[in-house]
């Protein structure tokens, strides 16, 4: 599977908040970024454990915009991201960059850029 279909693949499930999709696209030493506590989670119980505090309290929306190769082998993600609160007030609005490593066919690590 190709880098870009990987990662829309990603964040087709992420959005459908079906966490299980998105792990099985993960390597199992996977780092994330916390983007809303701060800090990076680690492996897939960590992530699990983050997205599912994340949704109980927010409602983010990805979707990727551009895809471009980047130094060292890096993706480069435009993505905008739409962040609502549970009552569909919208708490943030924009473009970002998601910049991923990717490791035997997996994401190994994802880094939040602002643009």
């Amino acid at each position: 599977m190709d880098y870009q279909t990987l990662l829309k693949q990603a964040y087709e499930a992420f959005n459908a908040r079906d966490i299980d999709a998105v792990l099985a696209l993960m390597h199992p030493d996977v780092d994330w970024p916390n983007g809303w506590e701060g800090g990076y989670v680690h492996g897939y119980e960590e992530v699990r454990d983050y997205w599912t505090r994340q949704w109980q309290q927010i409602n983010p929306r990805v979707t990727p915009v551009s895809f471009q190769p980047g130094p060292d082998g890096q993706i480069d993600v435009g993505v905008h991201q739409l962040i609502r609160d549970l009552d569909g007030q919208v708490i943030a609005d924009g473009l970002i960059n998601h910049v991923y490593t990717i490791e035997a066919g997996k994401i190994r690590k994802m880094v939040i850029e602002s643009v």
